[in-house]
């Protein structure tokens, strides 16, 4: 669902997408790659055991962009440069969700160290 509803944003705008998607493409990646590491770490330091550590930087790591979307088109009037920013934070946390599950799925919880 979340990706028909981006792929769908992105065709209807795609001149928008084009023009501004290199000023907010950096900016996504590292404000979710942050989030990722830093949910992980806080968890660790607290002292929780892995999969909770996981969980915790997934949840905080992977934010809503479909919400995103469906309120800068209905109460933005389609602004394109939003629209861009939720629209590749949808792409980004796909890629970047599988990412951290496949480096994590490859390890078991106790090969990880806690702090």
């Amino acid at each position: 669902m979340l990706t028909s509803f981006i792929a769908i944003a992105v065709i209807n705008n795609q001149e928008g997408f084009a023009a501004n998607l290199s000023q907010v493409f950096w900016i996504v990646l590292l404000h979710n790659s942050s989030a990722l590491a830093g949910a992980y770490f806080f968890s660790a330091a607290l002292k929780n055991d892995e999969a909770v550590n996981r969980t915790v930087a997934i949840e905080t790591g992977i934010q809503n962009s479909g919400l995103g979307l469906i309120l800068i088109f209905n109460f933005f009037d389609g602004n394109t440069a939003m629209a861009v920013v939720a629209a590749w934070w949808g792409v980004w946390h796909l890629i970047s969700g599988f990412a951290f599950a496949a480096f994590f799925r490859s390890k078991p919880s106790q090969q990880i160290v806690q702090s």
